[in-house]
């Protein structure tokens, strides 16, 4: 399906210094929507950004994470991030918790935050053939009627 709005891809580098900017930047490209569903989208960014840099090579002094934005019809937006491989497995919620030991558990909480927060999300290669990394993606219910008007096909993202 062609997406009805497709953002600009966003490079950063594998830093978790780019956080605030990373966050800055969607904030930028989501102007004149829902403030309560850009921030929405903002923790589950950050959540994800987190997760590529702790999980994968895209936190190493050559890494990269790439974010993706599009919006496929009025009603959803879909926000992705795609890290740089080298992942010790695919991306998934914590299992086998009792309600303690989640009541006590410090980490591995932001692809449940991520789950709650979206209509729904999911993970693929970037790659079948090598390890090229993996996307990780996440669809937001959006009010087809608070959509800023003006919007064009393709949004240029610099600033």
């Amino acid at each position: 399906m062609r997406p009805l709005v497709h953002w600009e891809h966003r490079m950063y580098s594998g830093d978790f210094r780019e956080l605030p900017l990373v966050r800055a930047h969607l904030a930028h490209d989501l102007a004149g929507f829902d403030p309560d569903l850009v921030g929405t989208l903002q923790l589950c960014l950050s959540e994800l950004f987190a997760n590529t840099l702790k999980y994968t090579d895209s936190g190493t002094a050559h890494g990269e994470v790439l974010r993706a934005l599009s919006m496929p019809d009025r009603a959803t937006l879909r926000l992705s991030v795609s890290d740089s491989g080298g992942g010790d497995g695919v991306p998934r919620i914590p299992a086998g918790r009792s309600d303690d030991e989640w009541g006590q558990a410090e980490g591995q909480r932001g692809l449940l935050l991520v789950e709650n927060l979206s209509r729904r999300w999911g993970h693929h290669p970037l790659g079948p053939w090598g390890d090229l990394g993996t996307g990780v993606w996440a669809e937001f219910d959006a009010d087809p009627d608070a959509v800023p008007s003006g919007l064009r096909p393709y949004v240029f993202t610099h600033d």
